[in-house]
């Protein structure tokens, strides 16, 4: 695992706190971009990984 994708997993999962945040505030719309940052962050870390 290198720096990079150790860093886009951790930012990954950050997002995911930022979604369990944003449903338990109601704030759908903030939810689903965070959502979305976060499957990209995450994909972006696995695919670094080699």
């Amino acid at each position: 695992m290198t720096f990079a994708s150790g860093g886009m997993i951790f930012i990954g999962l950050f997002l995911i706190g930022g979604v369990i945040s944003g449903i338990r505030q109601g704030l759908k719309l903030l939810a689903a971009v965070a959502g979305v940052g976060a499957v990209m962050a995450i994909t972006a870390g696995v695919m670094w990984w080699q």
